[in-house]
Parts: structure tokens; sequence; C-alpha cells
């Protein structure tokens, strides 16, 4: 246990002062085993671990994924997908800034990265609030709070690190997180619509007078809806995997690209380099990861936390709300990635002998991590906003962002304690394909 602790502090300390993720993890992890069992044991285990951590066929989809959505984003669709909300929903007082919720949530699900979805929707939805009056409190948070809907709709690559880590099915993990999303994207529009009864001025009367050509909107999204629709209908049908779904979205997601004219081949050209140095970024944090809880797996600690879970008399409920208060005070000081792949080799054993789903359970993580995302001081989606809107100072930001913040909190409770919201829908589908 007290090996455990030191490690866990050390690698939280080093990720605190800005040291890479992987190089944080994997230094403490390789270190904690040779402390423990010797040099010769650890070099050994460095080499298996390498192997069997990243030679690994579900893998494939982290690049497909994060090609898949680069070359959306790259190709423009967040500013279709924020007029046709806008179109729909956005003739009310507040309306622009549901509509920048709803927007969000389309383009999570064909992104899967909260940052990418809180950066290239804060430049399109925030001018425009500004443009009509909101008020840079509320348009700054629907970006930043809607911006977490990219890791929860799937496809997201947190849900494929998660189930990765835990060989978790990847594609009931998708299904999961649809309820919970749609769950979230209609607090959020309560959130708004909270924050706009408490100050009017934050979002002025919607202008009537310009009516917006419906049809010509809707037929812009047909990209969106084809590639997610391909994916997720192809996964769910039982016409091909998760894995083979990366690739054909990877794949519908380029030929979309090259039907935009604005798209040149030097942009293209960066849109495949910065996935490759992405997915090199997270193939290093999953090895790193992977030596990290072996040390944890040596030390035992998560049987001496089972044998303390047993003898404390709290009940199941009780326990799942101290992780998630956990994860709550981590959130504060930690980015989503960080949060997960140090805490999951120490929980998810735990959750697996309570007899928890860990379908469920990485719903569980993932919504609270959103919360993280933006919670002050390290909100990631906060200092997204900011790098986007400069002019916006932080507090302004945090301020606009605490009912949202409260939203969630609910949302997480409402998860934790009713699992079915969670698990009713993949095990309709995949018992649907597998009949």
């Amino acid at each position: 246990m007290t090996a455990t602790l030191l490690g866990f502090f050390i690698a939280f300390a080093l990720i605190l002062v800005q040291v890479p993720i992987a190089t944080s993890l994997g230094l403490v992890g390789f270190a904690g085993v040779i402390v423990l069992t010797g040099w010769t044991p650890a070099l050994s285990m460095v080499a298996n671990i390498t192997r069997d951590s990243t030679l690994v066929y579900t893998l494939i989809v982290l690049p497909l994924f994060v090609l898949m959505g680069n070359l959306v984003a790259g190709a423009g669709i967040s500013g279709d997908l924020f007029r046709a909300a806008q179109a729909i929903i956005g003739r009310r007082r507040g309306g622009l800034a549901m509509a920048t919720v709803a927007a969000c949530g389309g383009f999570g699900a064909i992104c899967g990265s909260s940052v990418a979805t809180a950066a290239t929707m804060g430049k399109v939805a925030i001018p425009a609030m500004r443009r009509l009056g909101y008020g840079d409190s509320l348009s700054s948070a629907a970006v930043a709070a809607g911006g977490t809907l990219g890791i929860l709709i799937p496809p997201s690559i947190i849900m494929v690190v998660y189930g990765v880590a835990t060989q978790t099915h990847i594609g009931m993990l998708f299904a999961a997180g649809i309820v919970p999303g749609l769950i979230a994207i209609v607090g959020y529009m309560a959130a708004v619509k909270y924050s706009v009864w408490r100050d009017p001025a934050v979002a002025p009367m919607a202008d009537e007078a310009e009516k917006p050509d419906m049809p010509a909107l809707l037929r812009s999204l047909w990209p969106v809806l084809v590639i997610f629709g391909v994916v997720m209908g192809g996964i769910y049908g039982g016409f091909f995997t998760s894995i083979e779904a990366s690739g054909i979205g990877a794949v519908a997601a380029l030929l979309f690209a090259l039907t935009r004219h604005s798209l040149k081949l030097a942009d293209i050209y960066e849109i495949f380099a910065d996935t490759a140095r992405t997915s090199a970024m997270m193939f290093g944090i999953i090895l790193g990861a992977a030596l990290f809880g072996e040390f944890v797996n040596i030390t035992g600690v998560h049987e001496g936390l089972l044998r303390v879970v047993r003898d404390s008399g709290l009940p199941n409920f009780g326990i799942i709300l101290l992780m998630i208060a956990v994860y709550l005070v981590l959130g504060c000081v930690l980015e989503s990635l960080s949060m997960i792949l140090l805490t999951v080799p120490i929980f998810f054993p735990i959750i697996k002998a309570m007899g928890y789903d860990p379908v469920w359970f990485g719903i569980l993580i993932v919504v609270v991590v959103e919360i993280g995302l933006i919670t002050p001081p390290i909100g990631v989606n906060l200092f997204v906003i900011r790098s986007v809107m400069p002019d916006i100072q932080m507090m302004t930001v945090i301020r606009g962002v605490i009912p949202f913040i409260v939203v969630d909190l609910v949302r997480v409770l409402l998860i934790a304690a009713v699992p079915a919201l969670s698990l009713w829908l993949p095990q309709l589908m995949f018992k649907a394909a597998s009949g």
C-alpha cells in the first residue's frame, strides 16, 4: 500500500509540473518495479509490456478515429452544424447558446475529442453570439461545456483508451454513451435557460425578421449523418466490428474532405501529419500507463483496498460515491486522460469484485471526467476558450460555467444511481445484433 501511494503521488507531482503523462507514468512504473523486483525482471517486464500494450489489434481504432475527426474538422463541418442548429432551435432568447450545445454534440459525434470540439466550435459560435449581443460568460460557457460532449457521444477516443485498458467491449461502450450524452445536451440547455433567467442581459431576444433556408441547411448536414450512420449503424447492425468501422469512417471522412474545395493538398498533408503526431503521443501514453499498471499489480494494492472496502461496512453505492469524489478532486488539477490512466488500475479491480458492469463504470468515469474539463483551476476546456478568444477573461468563463457544472453533478448522481441509463441501449442493440 505504501509503495503504491508513494508511486501515485510521485506520478501525480510529475504531471502537475508538466512532465508528459507518458514519461511520468512510465518512469514511476519502471522505477517501482525495479525497487520491488530488481533490474532483470523490470527490464523483462518493459519488453513484454511494450509488445503486449502497443501491438494490439484493437488499437488500430485510435489513429483511424483521430484521422476521421481531423478530416471532418478540417473540412469545415462545424460551421454547417452550427447554422443548422441555429435555424432549428436558435430563434428564442438564449436559443443561440442552446444551438451551440446541440452543434457541439453533433460535432462530438464525428470528432471524439473534447479539446477539438471546444476549439473548433469556439471559433465559429462565440463570434456569432457576440455579433448578436450575447454576453461572453454565457457564450464561452456554452462552448466549454458543450465541448465536453466530444468524449462522451460516440465515437470517443477516451472510451477506446478505457476499453483497451480494461478489455471492455468498445462497441458497447459507444452505445452506452448515447443516452447519457442526450441527457447532457438537455441538461446544458436547461443551464442556458437558468443563466438567461438569472440575467436576461446575457442573451438578447432573437431577431425574427430573417427566415433561414431550412432545406438547404438540413442538406448541409448529410456528411455528419452519413458518417455517423455508417460507423454506428454498421457496428450495431452487425455488419462490421468497431475496428473495421474506424477504417470505414476514416475513408468516408476522407472522401467528404476531398469534395470540399476549400481543402488543399497541403491541408490534407498537415491533417495526416497531425494525426500521426497525436496517435504517437497516445500510444506512448498507453505504454506508460501499462507500466504504471503493472507496478500497481505487483504491489497488490487493489487486493488490500478490496479488503478495506469489504471491512468498511459501507454500502456499494457509498463506495461509488467515494470514487466519484476522488475524481472530482483530481479533476481540479489533472486532465481527463491522466485521471483515467492513474486511477483505473486501482479502481477497476474493486468495481469488478463488487459485481458492477465494466461498461457502466466506463461511462460513469467519462461523465465525471467531463466535469474536470470545465472545473477550475486546470479545466482544459477553460484554457481552450482562452486560447481561441484571448480577450475573454478566465473569471468570466468560470462564472458562466458554474450552472453547467451543477447540471453535470446531478447527471453523475443520476447515472450512478440508475445504471440502466447507460446499459439499456447497449444491451438492446447487441442482443438484437446477436439475435
